[in-house]
């Protein structure tokens, strides 16, 4: 083993050893601090001063959102709090996620409010099962819930009867949701089955109602839930003591975070179109490593975010399809044929690969105009490059010598042979012209070590 081998082995072991510390490190500062803050929250507890934590979901409900959603309920019933209040905003999500939330929800030891606020917002689909889970269901003004009616995920068309099975199971959820806690059972089913909406107005003052309270914010919620008597999901009576509470927000980690916004219909299909560029360029260049790389690591996180996402399989197959047609333009002579029908195909693969009515789901033409071209326009150009690199003359070998200009060291007559100095070399040439000594010389053939040349 050489030194450099070694200092090689020696700088990546410590280099291993570095990113180890750090990332313990770190881990054990997070933990320390969580820790810190749980025991806070803890002692006032037990001086008699009651704790309320918050926690914030503003996007779709999917796997990392059910974690952060769980996670803050496991740490206020470990903290004792008096109450957890989720401000929730979203267009919707998975059921799967939803229903694990609802029962963290139902099996918490601490109340659960769901605030749907500020003024503006809304939760729809998935968000509404949740609303319709928590302890205390709560709206600011101006906002709506509803439009619960299931949908598939993968973006194909479910059949009628497999869409009714869904629909009946989703609505009879609900039902159970509404008896225990004591809510508008018929509107939640009109929700599913109709996609009703409802705003904070229809919700409080339907009979019985859908939600307790209209609060601007999370501090008037808590003035006018402070007494309140509140019946959990097993029968239990509880009183909520909130006055002078003191709040501990509980905010995703930062790979929550990340995740999350990974999760994201524009997010991902950036992700989608870049891992497949990044991968084609390595397959055009074997070595290139850094877009294979690359390529490889976009495209695993945007099959994560297409999971979580309503995602048409044709949407995916037309993108394929329209970079397949791009990169055959240049090798098959269709006078422009296939790059038209990569770029429309590339274009409407764009917009059919989120399957939802919904806007917060859609990709903007502002998105994917600029993206269809930019992606046409760099695979043309990449390959291009390649076609016009093989189409370039060999510099190398008998190909090489072809064409090469030199001159005459000795005459050369008709079929005589004499000798040229061309490439640097002497060679051996003949000629089927007369050939004088200092004239200017061009290879026109190459056979061994004798060259054919013509006089310029």
């Amino acid at each position: 083993m050489n030194r450099r081998t070694r200092a090689s082995e020696i700088g990546c072991w410590s280099l291993g050893v570095v990113s180890r510390v750090f990332v313990t490190t770190a881990l054990c500062l997070l933990a320390a601090s969580a820790g810190r803050a749980q025991e806070r929250a803890q002692e006032r507890a037990q001086q008699g001063t009651p704790v309320v934590y918050t926690a914030e979901v503003d996007g779709i409900i999917q796997p990392v959102v059910g974690e952060y959603v769980r996670n803050a309920i496991q740490k206020a019933d470990a903290a004792g709090a008096a109450l957890l209040v989720l401000t929730l905003r979203t267009p919707g999500g998975l059921l799967d996620t939803t229903r694990a939330i609802n029962t963290a929800i139902i099996n918490a030891k601490t109340p659960v409010a769901v605030w749907v606020g500020p003024s503006g917002g809304r939760a729809a689909s998935a968000g509404f099962m949740i609303t319709m889970a928590a302890d205390i269901a709560a709206m600011a003004p101006g906002t709506h819930i509803g439009a619960a009616h299931p949908v598939s995920g993968d973006g194909g068309k479910m059949d009628d009867t497999m869409a009714k099975k869904v629909a009946s199971d989703t609505a009879s959820y609900g039902r159970t949701l509404a008896q225990q806690r004591q809510r508008n059972a018929t509107l939640i089913e009109q929700a599913v089955i109709d996609s009703r909406s409802f705003t904070e107005q229809e919700a409080a003052g339907a009979v019985p109602p859908l939600i307790e309270v209209v609060a601007s914010d999370v501090g008037e919620l808590l003035q006018k839930l402070d007494g309140r008597t509140i019946r959990r999901f097993d029968g239990r009576e509880q009183v909520l003591r909130l006055s002078g509470a003191s709040r501990e927000a509980l905010a995703m980690s930062w790979a929550q975070r990340m995740l999350s916004a990974i999760a994201h219909p524009q997010v991902a299909y950036l992700l989608l179109t870049l891992g497949m560029l990044g991968l084609t360029v390595e397959f055009w260049n074997p070595g290139s490593i850094f877009p294979g790389v690359a390529g490889g690591i976009c495209l695993l996180l945007a099959f994560f975010a297409l999971q979580v996402l309503p995602v048409s399989y044709a949407g995916v197959m037309l993108i394929v399809l329209g970079i397949v047609l791009l990169i055959l333009e240049v090798k098959i002579t269709s006078f422009g044929v296939l790059a038209v029908g990569g770029v429309v195909s590339l274009f409407f693969g764009s917009l059919m690969l989120i399957d939802s009515p919904l806007p917060e789901m859609q990709i903007g033409l502002r998105m994917i105009i600029p993206i269809t071209l930019s992606i046409a326009g760099i695979l043309l150009f990449l390959v291009r490059l390649a076609v016009r690199a093989q189409q370039q003359r060999s510099v190398t070998g008998e190909a090489g010598m072809l064409d090469e200009v030199g001159h005459a060291l000795s005459s050369i007559s008709p079929g005589g042979v004499g000798r040229v100095q061309t490439h640097g070399e002497i060679w051996t040439a003949t000629s089927d012209q007369d050939v004088a000594a200092g004239d200017r010389v061009k290879v026109v053939a190459v056979k061994g070590l004798l060259l054919t040349v013509r006089r310029l």
